[in-house]
């Protein structure tokens, strides 16, 4: 872990910007993905570090037009016990509840979890489920300039992301769901909550006419970065999620993914884990 030499703690976007700029920074936020790894040796602190939470604009969950805006520092307890998402984006209350403990989900931000960037990170696979997009502010020429790109394009790597080092996310951006839109979460680990993911599914599609429309599926835990199902997508779509079609996409969903044997399972687990998950979540989502 290196030296800090410059702690700042800006009050406005503008502040937070103009620090990016002008050096190499490591951004907190809930700090609890930057302190346990900058002490496990895992992150390299740099000269200054940037504490966002008093920034009140990068906050908040509410309506936005055709969108629910999530700020950056809305925290993962907010998630779970905001009546919007609950009632709009249930899929992400439900990852919530099985986000950690609640001392974590207190302080961890859904902004940080993002740029985190974890492959089981498990806020990630709902929200791609979501169409979610995210919001980066930069400063440049004296004016702040924001830019939007889909959250599936924003990962590059395990811990890795298309935020330019000059950049602060600022919020994320959902979609208003489409009337008859069902969509699960499910994820699986030693201890369902407090473990990290070994892997984890989400699914999401429209009912019309006693099919299922505009399915997508994501998968964490099973490549450098959560990924789309698009094999199990195609299979679902335009089902009617009788036993036949859950058995074809979960069999779909296991030849697709390629993951990698580590501490937390082996390749060929994971793979029966989802095929296992999947099952399940199309279960629900069908029972919806």
């Amino acid at each position: 872990m290196s030296a800090i030499q410059r702690y700042l703690a800006p009050t406005t976007l503008e502040e937070a910007l103009d620090a990016l700029r002008e050096s190499e920074a490591t951004i907190l936020a809930g700090g609890t993905d930057v302190m346990p790894q900058s002490q496990a040796g895992r992150l390299r602190l740099q000269p200054t570090l940037l504490n966002i939470r008093r920034i009140d604009e990068l906050g908040g969950i509410a309506l936005d037009g055709a969108s629910i805006r999530i700020g950056a520092l809305a925290t993962i307890s907010e998630l779970l016990e905001s009546e919007l998402i609950n009632e709009r984006l249930p899929i992400l209350a439900e990852a919530a509840d099985h986000f950690a403990s609640p001392q974590i989900r207190n302080a961890g931000t859904v902004g940080g979890n993002v740029c985190n960037a974890s492959p089981a990170g498990d806020t990630l696979v709902p929200l791609i489920v979501l169409n979610a997009e995210v919001e980066l502010a930069s400063k440049r020429d004296g004016k702040v300039e924001r830019r939007r790109m889909p959250l599936e394009s924003f990962f590059a790597g395990p811990g890795r992301t298309h935020r330019a080092a000059d950049e602060l996310l600022t919020a994320i951006y959902v979609p208003a769901p489409a009337e008859g839109f069902v969509a699960h979460f499910a994820k699986f680990g030693t201890r369902p909550a407090l473990d990290i993911s070994a892997v984890s599914v989400g699914i999401g599609g429209v009912w019309r006419n006693g099919t299922f429309k505009n399915a997508r599926v994501a998968f964490g835990a099973v490549a450098p970065t959560p990924v789309r199902g698009r094999a199990t997508e195609g299979v679902l779509e335009g089902s009617a999620l009788d036993a036949a079609a859950i058995g074809m996409a979960a069999a779909a969903a296991r030849d697709e993914v390629r993951p990698i044997s580590d501490v937390r399972a082996s390749a060929w687990y994971r793979k029966e884990m989802i095929h296992s998950l999947t099952k399940k979540v199309l279960t629900n989502v069908a029972d919806a």
